[in-house]
């Protein structure tokens, strides 16, 4: 019999697995990997086969993900033995890669007792360790990753070499004796000396100060996350004036001190991808690592260099954020990290092992108690998405914001890592090199590209430099196709795509918008009213220019009666300057988007005035939210929603001294109520039951809740997102599947 085994089955442990089980079934034969995946001979009595068949599909490693098993019942040849072959490349057939992998705790238990690897900070097995981050093509073998540089010794040779032991084939296998090694550089001084590594890098934490770390995807900035000075200088080395901060903690029971986690929050913060989640915050960390927002970004440690660290450190909680500056790429070369970090920080820990595949830590948030990805990265990427029809050879080149890009093979979807806004040469020189390692890796040549409807977007200008066909997808289609692709739903769906920017087919700005869509076509039913953006794209700066926007809209000029913080902060003069803009419609073009909306109610209830990251004013609105009030503000509904009556009621109950957290809610709960009335409304006009949600909004935790459970409780049938982002990372899986259906059409 010869099984064929397809899906994440190489770099985890599958081969040594396939020979345990063959042992113990009493079979013989032999399995090899493949650039198709692994293949598997057995021969043996009937009964025995079945048994082994049963055990593959139950026992797998706990990283491996099976796909297909395909089965070939030839005749017997007489095998002896049962034996791993050396690994075979089939042309431009490929496997899936494995993301990088938590350290296991049975590797943290040997750099306690096995002699060669006590305190060794890269310690691996089949189980866990560098994967996606190290790999330079196919097939996974050492020869082909960053460690083939490595000649392992005597001893790790003879764990590679024998079937029984953890490290069989692990290839990034190593000890103290062969293996790659971490250097740490304070001012002209340096030294490779474990022991001092830890203990003088332990030191600059405990007192205050801050550390450059290469990590397994990139460099890392790290510092004491309850002390206010050294995160007030963090802040001023990442010239990150406002966005929160990720926290490491060094176990769950510290977590659980500073944070609030439920059930599913565990299961992601301890599982072998070690996100980033989002919990609820207890606010006892420095105030400068959130700003006082309710939620803050934890993870737990996933490298042993990490466990090293905290065994040194007094504080159980470090800042641990991307080892950049303001908006450029995370950092993987040492040359470069020491150049821009060695005189910004009180020192640097480099080690001598490329990083050859850049990727963030990733950051999920648990909604309806299901782990939603936002931004997808380290130990997700590169798994592939299967969709129900053939999408070889597309590459679609995503959006702006939050930039990732999508390339298809067969009916596999492989997203890239989070690249980043692609404002900039940097972030777009990473995109356009990860694009090249993608192509070679999984061994694809685009044929056909499908990109934003959007003419400035870098990423649209790339696509039609390549000379090759173009589709050109509107922003929010994709957005929904995005949530039908990754649900595998293939019909006609209502979609409600929220967010703050996306270049419409009249030439506005959209980003509220109540679609009816399958694949190849869709029809805009409703959106939210349009509003002036007074001063252009300077409204996403400075959300109390729609706060005035909306309060013109609903008041005239009689707004400047009103007793409001917006106006005290902005002042009376500038004000009035932009209402005559926008009764000349001066540099005050039209936009629907639902993320305007939101910046302007966290300005009119002076919750955000200036946005000092993106998103900041949604962010905070949210935060303000109390569960448990019902009470919503009243919109009006015809053509388009409007939210002028909620205006007016939300400027009434400011004026009146309202709890701010109560006007939070009631705004929240309008936007949630209106929805479900337009959802119905669509249904009753075509018959169709399903919803598909997507869009950066839908990363509100409590929009998300109250608007799935709305609908369905009225019998609609709600698509989601879970394995890719709701946000604009997730918008190229929407344009491949646009454009593969398409071609398969």
């Amino acid at each position: 019999m010869t099984v064929q085994v397809k899906g994440l089955v190489q770099g985890v442990g599958y081969r040594p697995f396939v020979y345990r089980m063959a042992m113990q079934h009493h079979l013989t034969g032999w399995v090899v990997n493949r650039t198709d995946g692994v293949m598997i001979r057995v021969e043996g009595i009937a009964s025995h086969m079945a048994g082994f068949m049963e055990d593959l599909r139950n026992l797998a490693p706990v990283v491996a993900q099976v796909d297909e098993v395909i089965i070939d019942q030839d005749l017997p040849e007489g095998l002896t033995g049962f034996s791993i072959l050396a690994s075979q490349d089939l042309g431009d057939e490929t496997s899936e890669i494995c993301p990088d992998i938590a350290v296991c705790p049975d590797c943290l238990a040997d750099i306690l007792n096995q002699p060669h690897r006590l305190h060794y900070p890269f310690v691996n097995c089949t189980n866990c360790g560098p994967r996606f981050s190290i790999i330079r093509s196919f097939p996974y073998d050492r020869v082909n990753t960053a460690m083939s540089v490595f000649k392992m010794c005597e001893q790790c040779q003879a764990e590679y070499d024998d079937i029984n032991d953890r490290r069989f084939h692990a290839q990034p296998v190593a000890c103290n004796s062969c293996g790659p090694v971490y250097t740490l550089h304070i001012g002209k001084h340096c030294t490779d000396n474990l022991q001092e590594v830890i203990e003088q890098s332990a030191a600059v934490i405990n007192n205050g100060g801050l550390l450059a770390i290469k990590g397994l995807g990139g460099f890392h900035l790290m510092c004491d996350a309850t002390n206010d000075a050294a995160v007030s200088n963090m802040r001023q080395l990442k010239q990150r004036e406002g966005k929160p901060f990720a926290v490491m903690f060094r176990d769950l029971e510290s977590l659980k001190i500073y944070g609030e986690a439920g059930e599913a929050e565990v299961s992601s913060l301890t599982s072998w991808r070690r996100p980033v989640v989002i919990i609820g915050n207890k606010n006892k960390l420095a105030h400068g690592v959130t700003l006082g927002l309710n939620t803050l970004g934890a993870f737990l440690p996933y490298m042993p260099i990490h466990y090293l660290l905290f065994g040194h450190i007094n504080t159980p909680a470090i800042v641990l954020t991307s080892g950049n500056i303001a908006d450029e790429p995370v950092i993987i070369s040492n040359n470069l990290a020491m150049s821009t970090f060695s005189e910004l920080t009180n020192g640097v820990i480099t080690y001598n092992r490329d990083i050859v595949n850049r990727s963030d830590d990733s950051v999920v948030r648990i909604i309806l108690d299901k782990e939603r990805i936002l931004r997808r990265s380290r130990g997700y990427v590169p798994q592939p998405l299967r969709l129900s029809y053939d999408v070889n050879g597309i590459l679609a080149v995503g959006a702006e914001l939050s930039g990732c890009f999508c390339i298809g093979k067969e009916n596999r979807a492989y997203l890239s890592q989070h690249i980043g806004d692609l404002k900039n040469h940097e972030t777009f020189q990473f995109f356009e090199e990860s694009v090249s390692r993608f192509q070679q890796l999984f061994r694809i040549k685009p044929i056909k590209i499908a990109a934003d409807l959007h003419p400035d977007y870098l990423s649209t200008r790339y696509a039609t430099s390549l000379g090759l066909p173009v589709v050109y997808v509107q922003h929010h289609h994709a957005h929904i196709a995005s949530c039908m692709a990754e649900n595998n739903v293939d019909e006609q769906v209502i979609g409600l795509a929220f967010d703050g920017t996306g270049y419409g087919t009249d030439g506005h700005t959209w980003g509220s918008e109540f679609l009816v869509c399958d694949y190849s076509v869709f029809t805009r039913y409703s959106h939210f009213a349009y509003m002036p953006l007074p001063g252009g794209d300077l409204v996403t700066h400075e959300p109390w220019r729609m706060g005035l926007a909306l309060l013109y809209q609903a008041f005239g000029v009689d707004l400047m009666q009103l007793r409001l913080p917006l106006l005290e902060y902005a002042g009376r003069k500038k004000c009035s300057l932009l209402i005559e803009a926008m009764e000349k419609d001066i540099n005050c073009p039209l936009s629907c988007g639902a993320g305007r909306l939101f910046d302007a109610v966290a300005s009119i209830t002076g919750l955000c005035h200036a946005a000092r990251f993106h998103a900041e004013a949604p962010m905070r609105l949210e935060s303000a939210i109390i569960p448990d009030i019902t009470d919503s503000y009243d919109t009006e509904i015809s053509d388009v929603i409007s939210f002028i009556p909620a205006i007016r009621q939300m400027v009434k109950d400011m004026e009146g001294n309202t709890d701010v957290g109560i006007i939070a809610t009631r705004f929240h709960n309008a936007l949630c109520n209106a929805s479900l009335q337009v959802a119905q409304r669509i249904r009753k006009s075509t018959g169709i039951t399903s919803v598909a949600l997507s869009g950066g909004i839908f990363q509100n935790k409590y929009i998300s809740e109250k608007l799935e459970m709305l609908l369905v409780n009225d019998n609609f049938t709600v698509y989601t997102h879970s394995h890719v982002p709701c946000n604009d990372g997730g918008i190229a899986l929407g344009q491949l599947a646009i454009a593969g259906s398409k071609i398969s059409k």
